[in-house]
């Protein structure tokens, strides 16, 4: 048993790798051994907030792991390069947990899948809403029976817009400059509502649907002037049992983890035997069946550790030689990538498209 875990953050595109950088400064066996990011003033936050040394910190990521030889590698590069970073980063033999979406295309996250293989070591997609007691609440809900077979996942989230909050959920306001700049902004980075959040849906509803695939999707994106990326996303698929819904959006009258807005921001779930609705950040999901057909309310479940968040997930598998499984897995997760593949095609043609991908290349 390892008294310590050594765990690096490189890349920080993403502001969530702050709140992974802090999850990793409360475990009680891992350690930040160092940082990496080409721009010196996009750590500056995680140096004052984790109590950094200069040794631990820098601008070559190479230098950063031959130095800290770290167990795991936390990546949150924009998404168009999480491949290229999986790459780069695979050869030095690490875990590798990569924040959300798994990547921009099915073939580059088929690219990071070959990248791990062969390597011994683990590759974890994180997903923030596996880790909401709503929606873990609702799989165990549903893998005990309580709704029968799932035929429909209805979900809607989003948050005012990227550049709305910083790490830990800090607010901020934007300026049109800002937005400008943003990767989160720029097609060729991966950016926009569908790339950004489309993901999540298509990943969670896979699972609560148990690795089912759907036959074909039927997408469309709004067109926001001045703006080469969509913040509003409708997608719709066609599974052999149902159809199911899928909206991203970027630009909800407030965020979720403040005040939900309307629509609310989680999933409602359709099953054979009754319906669950189970929203972000609430305490209680609403279960109806027939039983119960005015429905009641179910109190979500306590987290404790190690299932309480990402790293102390990772790090428990990795302890214990077992695979990463759910939403985090690149099987679950390469289905959702699937979706989301097939969605970009569709919206970019006005057509209904059959799902993409059913065979791996290479």
């Amino acid at each position: 048993m390892k008294s310590k875990f050594r765990i690096a953050g490189i890349n920080f595109d993403h502001m969530h790798m702050g709140d992974l950088l802090r999850m990793v400064h409360e475990h009680p066996r891992a350690e930040i051994v160092g940082i990496s990011d080409e721009q010196s003033e996009r750590m500056r936050e995680a140096i004052a907030n984790f109590g950094l040394t200069p040794d631990q910190v820098f601008t070559d990521y190479q230098q950063c792991l031959k130095q800290t030889k770290p167990d795991l590698v936390v990546l949150c590069p924009a998404t168009a390069e999480h491949a290229l970073w999986t790459k780069r980063v695979a050869k030095f033999g690490v875990h590798i947990l990569m924040e959300k979406p798994f990547a921009a295309t099915l073939a580059q996250a088929d690219a990071m899948i070959r990248a791990m293989a062969g390597t011994g070591k683990q590759l974890v997609i994180n997903w923030p809403l596996r880790w909401y007691p709503s929606h873990i609440t609702t799989k165990r809900l549903i893998d005990a029976g309580r709704i029968g077979e799932v035929i429909e996942v209805h979900y809607y989230d989003g948050n005012r817009g990227p550049l709305w909050h910083g790490a830990d959920k800090i607010v901020k306001t934007p300026t049109g400059e800002e937005k400008a700049r943003s990767w989160f902004y720029h097609q060729a980075a991966g950016g926009g509502s569908l790339l950004d959040y489309l993901g999540y849906g298509t990943t969670l509803g896979t699972w609560f649907m148990d690795g089912r695939k759907p036959i074909e999707v039927t997408t469309v994106v709004d067109q926001p002037a001045g703006l080469e990326v969509d913040e509003h996303s409708i997608t719709v698929a066609r599974y052999a049992n149902g159809l199911s819904k899928f909206e991203t959006r970027w630009g909800t009258f407030s965020d979720p983890w403040t005040h939900q807005p309307q629509p609310k921001c989680g999933f409602v779930v359709v099953g054979t035997k009754g319906t669950i609705s189970s929203y972000d950040y609430d305490s209680t999901v609403r279960l109806q069946t027939a039983r119960c057909p005015e429905g009641q309310d179910v109190p979500t479940v306590k987290l404790k550790s190690p299932h309480q968040n990402p790293i102390q997930y990772t790090l428990h598998c990795i302890e214990k030689g077992q695979a990463i499984d759910g939403p985090l897995s690149s099987e679950i997760c390469r289905i959702g990538q699937q979706i989301v593949d097939t969605a970009v095609r569709s919206a970019e043609t006005g057509r209904t498209v059959k799902l993409l991908g059913n065979r791996r290349h290479g």
